[in-house]
């Protein structure tokens, strides 16, 4: 008699789990194709969420957290399979999310990328830092790749980066204006 386990006579169709992996390729590639648009879209957006900045100070940033955070986890979910480490750069590197990497590698490739590009830890999947690089060449800020990103801060995973990046820049804006009047 055999010890492995009984096969089950239902199998769903069309579940492949290549191809469902693949379906979140499909879609990450679609943003690093379309960089420079979604640069565009994030600047916007930014854009508005600092004018707005007196009403998430009103109501008080903690209390928009929640909401806040279950929208962009959405949103960047969808498009970047975004993994909601609270320190986001995808604006830096050309819309793909470094936190996809298996190794979660925040400052370029292992050095083991395979020859055609894909990761050496998972073959089937695309190098982030290959296509990470092919993004930001289509953006406008395409110089931004070469910064060198600070490790991520465990303590801030699964919080808004949208309302942590318009707080530090409405605090910026605001002591630039103090600087002018003095």
């Amino acid at each position: 008699m055999s010890n492995a386990p009984a096969k089950s006579a239902y199998v769903p169709a069309g579940i492949n789990p290549v191809r469902r992996v693949g379906a979140k390729y499909t879609v990450r590639l679609w943003s690093v194709r379309n960089a420079r648009f979604l640069e565009w879209t994030y600047d916007t957006f930014a854009d508005i969420m600092l004018r707005l900045h007196w009403l998430w100070n009103m109501v008080g940033y903690s209390r928009v957290e929640r909401p806040v955070v279950f929208v962009e986890k959405r949103v960047k979910g969808l498009l970047f399979d975004c993994r909601m480490c609270g320190d986001c750069v995808l604006s830096q590197t050309g819309m793909s999310c470094p936190m996809n990497c298996p190794k979660t590698l925040r400052n370029g490739p292992c050095g083991g990328v395979r020859e055609n590009g894909n990761c050496e830890v998972e073959p089937d999947m695309p190098c982030v830092w290959v296509q990470a690089w092919q993004g930001s060449q289509r953006m406008r800020k395409n110089t931004d790749i070469e910064n060198v990103q600070a490790p991520v801060d465990q303590s801030i995973q699964g919080t808004s980066a949208w309302l942590r990046v318009t707080a530090k820049h409405a605090m910026e804006r605001a002591q630039a204006t103090e600087a002018e009047t003095k």
